[in-house]
């Protein structure tokens, strides 16, 4: 990807200048409590270079999927807050995305100020679908910073989007890959370029639908794919095993005996799981073999024979990437196959393994396990754009910026 990247702004000087940065903030809340800061954390690195440079900060970040009006429960409240202990300085927050309050403080702006606006997707014309809507309110977020004004995209959780503060925006300032996105970058191009063998895949989470173009893309070209969580059901299904209670996508078990067919020497499937009488942290549990998954019970996680064997497909291998947690790692009981399979890419990476943990619920499990994550190399902040990446989809928030 040819790109001008932060370093290219800096140098060209930012000291009065205001720049707009879009952020990927989309954390986890219980309440108004962020339960995981590590997007908020991985953000940090150019809002610095940037402070530090005299710039005048304004962020463009989205919480959640409010339906294109205010909703206090996605407010960036908590957000400010927790990115102001962060930077060690106040950081503002607008009242709105594009009105009054945000240009008023916008203008106020001294060098070395920070400006979060309130969440994007209370506008409506962030998301939507038509051109002109969109180009209205990035013209809108372009004159929050002005003639000499900047953008940086640095959300890479949203560069597969198409919507106003990641696409539009960049087509009205000059633009720059913060530090985050060109790490992102970088290292999902190892992947697909010349990756060292063996190499190994490991996808979970709850939907084969939701992985099946990444499964088509990279079966051919990895050595091993491991597949748990809720997805793997649909596969047993395919494979003639009754599951019960279990997640089925019943209109996949198709695709999955093709899937299995084409490439029965790289898919690897559980061989036991560890079964519920219902979905509840306290619920009654049993760890069983595939095929004999009790009828009115339901699999949530991988049982220890399949750690086993995943474990000894993983630690020997060069490359890793994982996107999708085992089983339902949130409930304890429920977590030692999560756990399991990330210890054995945390010894594969101590072996000089490289190893990517694809985003979303796979970094929320690495964190909420209390796994150490740097014994990984490389911790993605975008589940879906990492996916897209891989499957070799064109990304609009990184084409945007080659223009």
């Amino acid at each position: 990807m040819s790109v001008k990247t932060l370093k290219d702004l800096l140098a060209e000087g930012v000291s009065g200048r205001a720049v707009l940065v879009r952020s990927d903030f989309n954390v986890p809340l219980d309440g108004d409590k962020i339960t995981d800061p590590g997007r908020i954390i991985a953000s940090l690195p150019t809002l610095n270079a940037l402070i530090d440079a005299g710039a005048k900060v304004v962020i463009a970040a989205h919480l959640g999927r409010p339906k294109g009006s205010p909703d206090p429960k996605y407010s960036l409240a908590p957000v400010a807050e927790r990115l102001g202990e962060e930077l060690g300085r106040n950081v503002q927050l607008a009242a709105d995305v594009v009105g009054p309050d945000a240009l008023a403080r916008a203008e106020g702006l001294t060098d070395g100020d920070v400006l979060l606006l309130e969440n994007v997707r209370f506008d409506a014309r962030e998301t939507s679908k038509v051109d002109s809507e969109r180009e209205s309110m990035a013209k809108q977020l372009a004159e929050l910073v002005g003639d000499d004004g900047a953008f940086v995209s640095d959300g890479f959780g949203v560069v597969h989007r198409k919507q106003a503060s990641v696409y539009d925006v960049a087509k009205l300032l000059p633009h720059y890959a913060g530090q985050l996105v060109e790490r992102e970058v970088d290292v999902l191009t190892t992947l697909t370029t010349d990756p060292a063998r063996p190499y190994a895949v490991v996808l979970g989470g709850s939907k084969v639908s939701d992985k099946l173009g990444v499964i088509e893309s990279l079966a051919p070209k990895v050595d091993t794919l491991v597949i748990g969580g809720g997805m793997a059901f649909t596969f047993l299904a395919a494979q003639g095993h009754s599951v019960g209670k279990s997640l089925l996508q019943e209109d996949q078990i198709d695709v999955c005996k093709d899937l299995l067919d084409r490439f029965a020497d790289v898919i690897h499937l559980p061989v036991d799981v560890v079964v519920a009488d219902k979905f509840a942290a306290d619920a009654e549990s049993d760890t069983v073999s595939v095929d004999e998954i009790p009828d009115e019970w339901m699999g949530l996680d991988i049982g220890p024979e399949s750690v086993n064997r995943f474990a000894a497909v993983l630690t020997g291998a060069k490359t890793i990437f994982w996107n999708g947690p085992m089983g339902v790692f949130e409930f304890p009981k429920f977590a030692a196959g999560t756990k399991g399979v990330a210890e054995a890419i945390i010894t594969a990476t101590d072996n000089g393994a490289f190893s990517v943990v694809g985003g979303g619920d796979s970094a929320a499990a690495v964190r909420t396990l209390g796994l150490p994550e740097d014994h990984f190399s490389h911790i993605s902040t975008g589940g879906g754009a990492s996916l897209e990446f891989l499957e070799g989809k064109e990304l609009p928030g990184l084409k945007v910026l080659e223009d």
